[in-house]
């Protein structure tokens, strides 16, 4: 379908460029003219060749939204991100529940504290009772924690989960 806007699209620059380059004063039709048809009137090669030139749109994208919205840019990155970088705090409370791993767990002052480290690279002393971007800590126990999560979804029943974060084991103590 394109190549035919295109092809089209080229016909009429061509044909405007034939028309363009006519001459202007036409001398007085004989009277055998009129009832013959008139031959077309062919363009030299040269004047084609530079108006294909011409015709030659520019590289690159343009659009034009003109009310509408561009269908080349993602729908959900466009507003989370923007959203995201404005409303999000710093340190443990601008962090959701799956931007956390629980990385070790230490007995202190006979409660149990867990060790996170988040997607900023940051690592976090925490304890039940500790809230996050989307949720709460609810327990820590020696191999697990316990976070309890707002759902945010309008269609869902459940407005709470409990997700639990595994504490990994590596086979290096051996």
């Amino acid at each position: 379908m394109t190549r035919t806007i295109a092809f089209t699209l080229l016909t009429l620059v061509l044909g405007t460029a034939a028309l363009a380059q006519a001459p202007t004063t036409a001398p007085a039709p004989s009277p055998t003219a009129a009832t013959t048809p008139a031959a077309p009137v062919a363009a030299p090669a040269a004047a084609g060749a530079q108006t294909k030139n011409d015709a030659v749109e520019p590289q690159g994208y343009t659009y034009n939204p003109e009310g509408r919205r561009d269908p080349f840019v993602s729908l959900l990155r466009r507003g989370a991100e923007s959203a995201q970088a404005r409303t999000r705090a710093s340190g443990l409370a601008g962090l959701s529940t799956a931007e956390v791993s629980l990385r070790g767990v230490v007995l202190s002052q006979g409660s149990f504290v867990g060790i996170l480290t988040g997607v900023d690279s940051k690592t976090y002393i925490v304890r039940a009772g500790d809230k996050l971007a989307d949720g709460t800590i609810r327990t820590i126990a020696a191999d697990a924690m316990v976070i309890l999560q707002q759902v945010n979804d309008p269609l869902s029943l459940e407005k709470q989960r409990e997700v639990r974060k595994m504490l990994r084991r590596t086979d290096e103590a051996k």
